[in-house]
């Protein structure tokens, strides 16, 4: 899993601009009392312009005094009262002109002294003004800088939020997409190997009934033309021998008659003749008779304990070919039966079987069930597979009887 990108903080920027703040609002503490004593030092200066004199002007009069000559004291007193005589003004003008002049300059010099302390104080407060509305400017400028970068980091942070929430969205979304189309994919093959396996289990089923079929139709065909070939060769047989036998009754009849017919004549050509050795070789016909009547009686005999002792043996052949044939029919259905899983003990079930004469099988069926269908399936598709047993064509006719139809009894340990 990929690593989650680290959300952005905002108490640093909270903390800053909290600090620019306190600074602005500090700074504008400091500063705004100093309007007050500005207007004080305007209402001063006002006022020194009305008394026309300052304390420095003051401390100066007593110096400027001292390089005057005594009558600057009568000129002084003779400001406020008026002169009594004439003759007391030709002496006193000169000095009013030059107190006149003296106090013009002074004024003059304080005009100028106020004019600059005016103008260097309005030029102070003209700074401390710029000053002020500077320092408010960079204030509001900072805190407006710290907004903006506040807002561009919460701006920033929400849009890499909103895009990690997004990528997020859309990579669940593809998660999901894919695993939808996979598990699709996965049941459309699943479907379509199930349905090419039934197709191919269905295909396998008609196939094996259509060989089935034509096997069984051939067999019946070759048992039809067989049988109908040993019925023909057996007519033929025995019209053969019947042939034979009439033929053979015939010529027998035939030479009986002429031996008969020659005999008479020869008897009643010599009868006389022979008559004495007719009677010789009449009684030595008797005794070659008895004779031959005793060696056949004795040979019938053997050859009557020769037919038992050949019946015995062909009877003892045929029982061993039967259970040689039994024991690898047995032997066949063993090798190909796959016997299912679990299967309890004692489990038993009886198939009966039929074939044809070439051995094909033809039906195979559950007798005795054992209660298992999945083991009585399995012994029937034993049998199928096993199938044909061609080595019936090798026993007697009366054993093939025997075979055509029997059981076998199916256990976990083996068939019998």
């Amino acid at each position: 899993m990929a690593n989650q990108p680290r959300q952005p903080g905002y108490v640093l920027p909270t903390i800053l601009a909290l600090c620019i703040h306190g600074g602005i609002l500090g700074l504008s503490i400091w500063t705004w009392p100093q309007k007050t004593p500005e207007e004080t030092s305007n209402a001063i200066v006002n006022a020194t312009l009305v008394q026309m004199e300052t304390v420095t002007d003051q401390a100066q009069r007593p110096e400027e005094a001292k390089g005057t000559a005594t009558p600057d004291a009568p000129a002084e007193r003779s400001e406020t009262p008026e002169p009594d005589t004439d003759t007391a003004a030709p002496d006193t003008t000169p000095d009013t002109d030059a107190a006149a002049v003296d106090l013009k300059q002074r004024e003059d010099a304080e005009a100028k002294q106020k004019a600059a302390a005016e103008a260097e104080a309005r030029q102070k407060a003209a700074a401390e003004a710029e000053a002020r509305q500077k320092a408010t400017a960079e204030a509001k400028a900072k805190q407006k800088a710290a907004a903006e970068a506040e807002a561009r980091q919460k701006a920033t942070a929400e849009a890499k939020a909103k895009q990690k929430a997004a990528a997020e969205a859309e990579a669940k979304q593809k998660a999901a997409a894919e695993a939808e189309a996979k598990q699709k994919a996965a049941a459309e093959a699943e479907a379509k190997k199930k349905a090419e396996a039934e197709a191919k289990k269905k295909a396998e089923a008609e196939a094996k009934k259509k060989a089935e079929a034509e096997a069984k139709k051939k067999a019946e065909a070759e048992a039809k033309k067989k049988a109908e070939a040993e019925a023909k060769k057996k007519a033929e047989a025995e019209a053969k021998k019947k042939a034979e036998a009439e033929a053979k009754k015939k010529a027998e009849a035939e030479a009986k008659k002429k031996a008969e017919a020659e005999a008479k004549k020869k008897a009643e050509a010599e009868a006389k003749k022979k008559a004495e050795a007719e009677a010789k070789k009449k009684a030595d016909r008797e005794k070659r008779l008895a004779a031959a009547a005793a060696a056949a009686s004795q040979d019938a005999f053997g050859s009557a304990v020769s037919d038992e002792q050949q019946s015995i043996a062909n009877a003892k052949q045929g029982r061993e070919a039967a259970n040689g044939f039994k024991n690898l029919v047995r032997r066949y259905v063993e090798q190909a039966w796959r016997q299912p899983d679990n299967v309890a003990k004692g489990t038993q079930a009886t198939l009966t079987l039929k074939l044809l004469p070439t051995g094909e099988l033809i039906d195979v069926r559950v007798i005795r069930s054992s209660g298992d269908q999945a083991f009585d399936q399995s012994a029937i598709r034993a049998v199928q597979q096993a199938a044909p047993f061609k080595e019936l064509q090798q026993l007697p006719s009366s054993q093939q009887r025997q075979f055509r139809e029997f059981n076998l009894l199916f256990n976990p340990e083996d068939v019998r």
